[in-house]
């Protein structure tokens, strides 16, 4: 007996889904699977992430997809949040050039000193582009419409909370087309690109990066469905 997708999910966004759970990220980054947007496209998948500081370390490779959430433990605040959420549409969509959609959300808070720096947002930006890189993607052979925003809120406090330090807090939306279904790679360039945002610095060469994996939920309603 041959297994495959459950009924009614095609067979590329199967693939996609299982190149995403194979996918190994650093132990920083923690993922949970959200609710997807179920009116985009026929069929998609959400994850949220954070990038916590010190996260506990552990063997390389190893399943902790049932580990305690270490996230609900931990005092101190993520140093970056996102969303990565890939949109599946097997008659195409005009606007993505192809029958994906990768859309991806990175937020960080920032030192009040960046706020005032002009190249602020083109810094920012390209950040996204080195993240792709940095996972072995080429632009036009691997993705393609690239697109996004990069937007900074400068925050100051009054009254009771005067004397709260300033901050700049950074939002990072992004999306592509992917050309294939080995999707594994855009959600460690997405990754990257939130401990890029949380300065986070990169793992030294020859060091293995733990596996972060999430539930099976492809069966679920708001994962696939119309």
């Amino acid at each position: 007996m041959t297994s495959g997708p459950p009924t009614g999910v095609p067979v590329d966004f199967a693939a996609a889904l299982a190149d995403l759970r194979r996918q190994a990220l650093r132990s920083e980054v923690r993922l949970t699977e959200i609710p997807a947007p179920r009116r985009v496209a026929p069929f998609s998948v959400a994850l949220s992430g954070d990038v916590l500081p010190g996260a506990p370390p552990g063997p390389a490779g190893r399943d902790r997809s049932d580990d305690h959430d270490y996230s609900h433990d931990h005092a101190e605040e993520p140093l970056a949040t996102g969303r990565f959420v890939v949109l599946h549409d097997p008659a195409g969509q005009e606007a993505w050039h192809g029958t994906f959609r990768v859309v991806t959300l990175v937020r960080a808070t920032l030192e009040h000193e960046m706020a005032a720096d002009p190249m602020l947002a083109d810094v920012a930006w390209s950040w996204v582009g080195e993240a792709l890189e940095s996972a072995g993607l080429v632009r036009g052979t691997d993705t393609v419409a690239e697109g996004g925003t990069v937007t900074r809120v400068l925050s100051q406090s009054y009254g009771a909370l005067e004397g709260t330090p300033e901050a700049v807090d950074l939002e990072i939306r992004a999306s592509w087309t992917p050309l294939d279904t080995r999707l594994g790679t855009h959600l460690s360039a997405w990754a990257t690109l939130l401990t890029m945002a949380a300065g986070v610095p990169p793992l030294p060469e020859g060091v293995a990066a733990l596996t972060r994996r999430f539930t099976d939920r492809s069966k679920q309603r708001h994962t696939v469905g119309p």
